[in-house]
């Protein structure tokens, strides 16, 4: 297999160019955890995915099949409900840890986190869902945090992020547009632990099957799993999984995920946080020749734009503008491109603007 047929591999398997998933939940589930940090954006990006809109997807939310949380990694996710737990419970302990100096710097101690979760649970219960900032204010009113303190903001974050990590808090099933917190237990429910041994093998055979061809590097990125238990998990998934040779790369692929290109292949607008954008460190896109920010890395810290795809390279990049009228995407693409390229990559901003469904707009680039 050589590069080339590596990512025209992934953009399939992830149904990007395969047969749209049959729902946003499943698009979801055979991702396993869909980063979303740019929670409008993901919803696109799972939408594109299962050839809906992004109004199906938020009404998965608003019914709690799928949740926004952390998970995995220090970061937002959305997931199918029903992985939430055992996905806490293997990887939220070595997340945290490595949080613990950041949170003796924002003074908060296990008794101070403690309380604070309390004071949290207690406001949240009966399924009263609150915003971030009610959640402050009901901390700020019980005396345990100070609204003028500098650290204000990132303490409430740092305990709402906490209570997530230890399975107490997750998104609100609820139809408004500001995200809302709520208990799981009383979303989802209480769910059978796993053991460690079968929790990493499912995540890696999904990972695979959801994610490949892929290296041990991208899981360890992705889910910061030891290279023992990964290979350990590989093993342990007989022909599940096949391994391909590019390069001087291992690839590990799922043989029962492979899908036919089943959809418009040639161009595709990714966000910067996509699945099938920042999970690979090996086999990663190519950058045309006269892409616009020539040598330069993206900066994954910025949300509302993405990535230009196009004849299986990066030509460029996009940038999401909300007005009174929706939503504006405007284009920066390698000047040197084809005319027939060019109209790929405009009908797959289309195609983009119809998932967020409003009365958007393409402007175009230079």
């Amino acid at each position: 297999m050589d590069a080339e047929a590596v990512l025209a591999a992934r953009l399939s398997t992830q149904r990007l160019t395969g047969p749209p998933a049959a729902s946003a939940v499943e698009a979801v589930r055979e991702l396993l955890c869909v980063q979303a940090q740019d929670a409008p954006l993901a919803q696109a990006m799972i939408a594109l995915r299962a050839g809906t809109t992004v109004a199906a997807v938020q009404r998965a939310v608003a019914t709690g099949e799928i949740v926004r949380t952390h998970v995995l990694r220090p970061t937002w996710h959305y997931v199918a409900a029903e992985d939430l737990t055992w996905l806490l419970e293997l990887t939220s302990p070595k997340v945290e840890s490595g949080m613990a100096a950041r949170h003796r710097l924002l003074g908060l101690d296990p008794a101070r986190v403690s309380a604070g979760l309390d004071v949290i649970a207690d406001a949240l219960g009966g399924r009263n869902y609150l915003t971030r900032t009610e959640v402050g204010a009901v901390l700020a009113e019980t005396g345990l945090l100070t609204a003028e303190d500098g650290l204000f903001g990132q303490q409430v974050g740092h305990l709402l992020l906490l209570g997530e990590l230890r399975g107490l808090l997750c998104s609100a099933p609820d139809e408004r547009p500001e995200h809302r917190y709520a208990l799981v237990s009383e979303v989802i429910g209480r769910q059978p632990a796993a053991g460690r041994s079968d929790a990493v093998a499912a995540l890696v055979g999904r990972f695979v099957a959801g994610h490949g061809p892929v290296a041990l590097a991208d899981l360890q990125r992705w889910a910061k799993v030891t290279l023992t238990e990964a290979r350990a998990a590989l093993a342990g998934l007989g022909d599940r999984v096949a391994r391909v040779r590019v390069g001087e790369d291992d690839l590990w692929h799922a043989p029962d995920a492979v899908r036919p290109e089943a959809r418009p292949t040639r161009a595709l607008l990714l966000s910067t946080f996509d699945e099938a954008f920042l999970s690979y460190r090996k086999v990663p896109w190519p950058r045309s020749p006269h892409h616009p920010a020539g040598d330069d890395p993206y900066r994954f810290a910025e949300a509302g734009g993405g990535v230009v795809l196009c004849d299986l390279a990066d030509v460029g990049s996009w940038k999401r503008t909300v007005t009174r009228s929706g939503v504006r995407l405007s284009l920066k693409v390698d000047a040197s491109l084809s005319r027939t390229a060019r109209a790929a990559i405009e009908e797959a901003s289309q195609r983009l603007v119809d998932a967020i469904e409003t009365n958007g707009s393409v402007a175009p680039g230079s």
